[in-house]
């Protein structure tokens, strides 16, 4: 028997709803590569991330959210090294055409690249479970990226936004935790579109001297601040900015998780000297992102943690979080 042709070949796909006219790029989409040009004094940041669907996303997850999410967890990388995004590729594998599910990706994904103005330059599609990949590119001055090893023994420890949002909203799908139906629609908001800080990494250049952006929890990323730039880190456990719903749940295994180890917060976490801080204040300010001040660096001790957490007496918690880790 015949197999029953799809009503959009791959390359009819392509053309109709992941082809757009390129600003910022010599040639884009339609040739077997794109051709950019960086700015006279820039280094190239590049990063690339993958969603899995029943790894990282529900079956069945509204696709413009999904392809918000897609650019934006990618965007979030850009803002953790200070850069300027400017290009990104996309490959979709798709267990089959739908068009109404293809043109709701498309609009959520070119509606965020539009916001930071960047350019779809191409990728691939091919046939098979649902993953999307997305590789993106930015410009930073040369020698000007925020990297995760420099800290400096001193160094404030910041975060942008509040934490904890996203797992709480991943917890209440689960039905582990209860909240109101308005208080689940604001948390699913934050996990199922994430605002990438592309601007206070950029107000962040020659004030931070370390960043990372927090995909998979507090604890873990810091944790590789520290490890970078060989330090440890000690944070207050009552500075951690979170919303009510969350905070209210901080003393329960649950809440203490989504605080410290939840991930898709997509915030940043940043070190500067505290000589700095009227200049990270400002920075935040010009970016319109709150920040708050949660602990410092200093010497990491034989067999301490990479980070501690104090109580509000100065005490060690116990703390049995761990991060999000894709092979656990």
């Amino acid at each position: 028997m015949a197999q029953r042709r799809s009503a959009l070949s791959e390359f009819e796909l392509i053309r109709r709803f992941f082809t757009h006219r390129s600003r910022g790029a010599t040639l884009g989409v339609g040739d077997d590569a794109a051709l950019v040009r960086v700015r006279a004094g820039n280094e190239v940041a590049v990063s690339a991330d993958m969603l899995v669907e029943g790894r990282h996303f529900f079956v069945g997850a509204a696709p413009d959210l999904l392809g918000h999410k897609a650019l934006a967890v990618n965007l979030s990388d850009m803002a953790a090294m200070g850069a300027t995004p400017r290009w990104a590729t996309l490959a979709l594998a798709l267990p089959r055409v739908q068009v109404r599910w293809l043109e709701a990706f498309s609009r959520g994904f070119m509606a965020l690249a539009r916001r930071h103005k960047v350019d779809l330059i191409g990728g691939d599609t091919t046939r098979g479970p649902l993953a999307i990949c997305v590789q993106i590119m930015g410009e930073v001055p040369n020698g000007q990226a925020l990297r995760r090893d420099g800290a400096q023994k001193g160094d404030d420890v910041w975060v942008s936004g509040q934490l904890g949002d996203a797992a709480m909203a991943l917890g209440a799908i689960k039905g582990l935790v209860r909240v109101s139906p308005r208080e689940r629609r604001a948390l699913e908001q934050r996990l199922h579109a994430p605002v990438p800080r592309v601007g206070l990494g950029l107000a962040l250049r020659g004030i931070a001297h370390s960043a990372i952006d927090i995909s998979d929890g507090l604890l873990a990323d810091l944790g590789h601040i520290c490890e970078r730039s060989r330090l440890g880190a000690v944070i207050e456990w009552e500075a951690i900015p979170a919303n009510p719903i969350v905070r209210s749940r901080a003393q329960t295994d649950r809440g203490a998780q989504a605080l410290l180890a939840g991930g898709d917060d997509y915030e940043l976490c940043f070190t500067a000297s505290r000589r700095r801080r009227s200049d990270v204040l400002r920075a935040a300010e010009r970016a319109r992102v709150g920040v708050t001040l949660i602990g410092s660096m200093g010497r990491r001790g034989r067999g301490d943690a990479p980070v501690r957490v104090l109580d509000s007496v100065g005490k060690p918690l116990a703390i049995r979080a761990r991060g999000y880790d894709h092979f656990r």
